[in-house]
C-alpha cells in the first residue's frame, strides 16, 4: 500500500500553495522542520513529527509544541552532519514512506537549495519516489527510461541535468529540441527549459542519476 508523507521545510513558503497542496496530497503523516513548524501552527495543522535544530524557530512555539502537544520531537544540536531536511527524508524513509513531497526546500539560499535537491539521493536509491515541490518548479531524480506526458507535466517547460557524473547515450524524444545519444556533462546547460513539441515526451540514458525539472512562469 502507498504512504505519502508530506514534509513542511523550512523554505519559501507561499501560503495560498502549501495550505492547497497539503489538501490536496491527503498525506498519512506531516513532518514538520523547523521554520515549517511555524507555518503549520500559525494554520493549526498540527504535524504528525517534527524535526530540526530549533535554532530558527520562535521559543514559544518550540514550548508549544514540547508542553502542550504529544508530538513526537526530534530535537538535534545545530552543530551536526546533516541538514534539517535530510534528518526528515530519513525519518520519513524510517516510517515507511513510498512517496515523499517536499515543501519550503526552495526560495532564500541557494545553499540550502542545492542540498535539498542532492539530499533526494537518499530516497532515490532506496526506491521511493521523493519530489521538492513549489508554485513553479516540481524537482525529482530519474535515472534509466522516464516519459513526460503533456497532460500530467507540471508545466509547459522542462530542464535537466546530470547529478555528479557525465550522462552518456542521452536522448530527447518528442521535445522542441529534441536529442540523441548525446553526452552531458555536470557543466552542460544544454538542456535546459525544453518544451513539448508533442504529447508525450521520453527520455532515456544509460545510467547515472539525472535531476529533472518540470518548471512554470510566475503567474
Amino acid at each position: 500500500m502507498s504512504k505519502k508523507i508530506v514534509i513542511v521545510s523550512g523554505g519559501e513558503l507561499e501560503e495560498s500553495f502549501v495550505l492547497s497542496e497539503l489538501e490536496t496530497l491527503d498525506s498519512q503523516f506531516i513532518i514538520g522542520v523547523d521554520k515549517g513548524m511555524e507555518f503549520l501552527y500559525h494554520h493549526k495543522i498540527l504535524p504528525s513529527y517534527i524535526v530540526g535544530d530549533f535554532d530558527s524557530v520562535d521559543q514559544k512555539i518550540g514550548d508549544y509544541y514540547r508542553n502542550e502537544t504529544k508530538v513526537p520531537i526530534r530535537e538535534f544540536n545545530p552543530v551536526k552532519d546533516a541538514s534539517d531536511t535530510e534528518i526528515a527524508i530519513r525519518l520519513a524513509m524510517t516510517l515507511g514512506a513510498s512517496e515523499i513531497y517536499i515543501l519550503g526546500a526552495t526560495g532564500g539560499r541557494i545553499d540550502h537549495l542545492w542540498a535539498n535537491v542532492q539530499t533526494l539521493t537518499i530516497p532515490f536509491k532506496a526506491g521511493v519516489d521523493a519530489v521538492i515541490l513549489d508554485s513553479q518548479n516540481k524537482i525529482r531524480l530519474i535515472g534509466g527510461d522516464t516519459v513526460i506526458r503533456r497532460e500530467d507535466a507540471y508545466g509547459p517547460y522542462f530542464s535537466i541535468f546530470p547529478l555528479g557524473q557525465e550522462i552518456y547515450s542521452l536522448s530527447i524524444e518528442g521535445a522542441k529540441y529534441p536529442l540523441h545519444d548525446h553526452q552531458l556533462t555536470p557543466y552542460d546547460s544544454l538542456c535546459v527549459s525544453n518544451q513539448f513539441e508533442e504529447d508525450e515526451v521520453k527520455i532515456t540514458f544509460g545510467s547515472g542519476i539525472v535531476i529533472l525539472m518540470e518548471t512554470r512562469d510566475k503567474k
